[in-house]
């Protein structure tokens, strides 16, 4: 079975039943809405919405109004997810589907969540179970009954979509913005910060040693090996790949984009974190791509997936509404 992507899967551990129940946080708890015999609750959606909510409250700290229009959104999104999670299970309880693949998923998916989440140990994995008060088998109905809505999901939105050159071709068209590519370059760059604890200007002189080397023939590569402070890019040589203007700040940019292929630019002087220190960049440029729109050909994968998922999420809806219009479903 094949999950589709972005599908929204449930976490089943605010699977709670009944209605009103007081709760430790102070929360009253109270059934939202019934789907055929589950229910789905407040505390539930609460629950899914969770880390959302704490970032609204982070960028609304002071504006009540869009915090509570933001939450209603989240809010009404996560009991949509539920709801649908619950009609997807209970198709699947009809028995009509292959059961096989479950279980293989439902492994490896165990497998992937206490390696991702749990850093692969099971006394962290116990101990966390133990914290939110959920038994290892509650954890384990979650998992299983992710895969199962996550592969219906897939199964339903998948079927045999076909997308036509001629659908690519006039998505290309019709999207053209989308394909433009501004200038960039392929940069090569060093970067030397103030070694702690050195006299002032101990970087801007290391910098001048190792442009003389480069102009001497030292490959501008391997002196980023060996002296830049730059911990992402040093082991490939300070290569940054294909880089736009606006992911340099000014100053690089400035110098970046003046150069020429195989063309190495002068030291740039930037301020460092501490006070008085200073941050000196080494630049080269290996190729340089002036701005233009993609060519079909490169882009045509890419509009492919992209109206493939179109047409995917049109027939999971569907599915849904199928579901729906042979459920009973109680808001309250």
């Amino acid at each position: 079975m094949k999950q589709m992507k972005g599908f929204c899967i449930v976490a089943a551990s605010a699977l709670l039943a009944g209605a009103c129940a007081a709760q430790p946080n102070g929360f009253l708890d109270g059934i939202l809405v019934v789907v055929n015999s589950s229910v789905i609750t407040y505390l539930q959606v609460e629950d899914g919405i969770y880390s959302q909510v704490q970032s609204l409250r982070s960028r609304y700290p002071n504006d009540p109004t869009n915090f509570f229009a933001h939450k209603k959104e989240f809010e009404e999104a996560q009991m949509e997810s539920l709801e649908e999670s619950k009609l997807i299970l209970d198709d699947y309880a009809k028995g009509q589907y292959s059961t096989n693949w479950v279980d293989d998923e439902f492994e490896k998916a165990i497998k992937q969540d206490l390696k991702k989440t749990y850093g692969g140990s099971q006394t962290r994995l116990i101990s966390t179970l133990q914290a939110m008060g959920m038994t290892k088998e509650a954890y384990r109905k979650q998992i299983r009954e992710s895969v199962i809505v996550g592969g219906l999901a897939g199964l339903h939105s998948t079927g045999k979509i076909i997308i036509s050159p001629a659908a690519i071709e006039k998505y290309y068209n019709d999207h053209a913005d989308e394909f433009k590519v501004e200038d960039q370059i392929k940069l090569r760059m060093i970067k030397i910060a103030q070694p702690p604890g050195s006299p002032p200007g101990a970087s801007k002189q290391l910098a001048a040693e190792i442009l003389r080397k480069i102009d001497g023939g030292v490959p501008f590569a391997e002196m980023a090996k060996e002296f830049s402070s730059d911990e992402q890019h040093r082991a490939a040589g300070g290569d940054w790949g294909w880089v736009p203007r606006t992911e340099l700040v000014a100053p690089l940019a400035e110098a970046a984009f003046s150069l020429k292929p195989g063309q190495r630019g002068p030291m740039v002087e930037l301020p460092g974190e501490g006070t008085g220190d200073t941050i000196c960049y080494l630049l080269m440029v290996d190729d340089v791509r002036p701005a233009h729109v993609s060519p079909l050909s490169e882009v045509q994968g890419a509009i492919e997936r992209t109206l493939q998922d179109q047409k995917g999420k049109v027939l999971l809806d569907q599915y849904i509404q199928r579901l729906k219009a042979k459920s009973h479903i109680e808001m309250f």
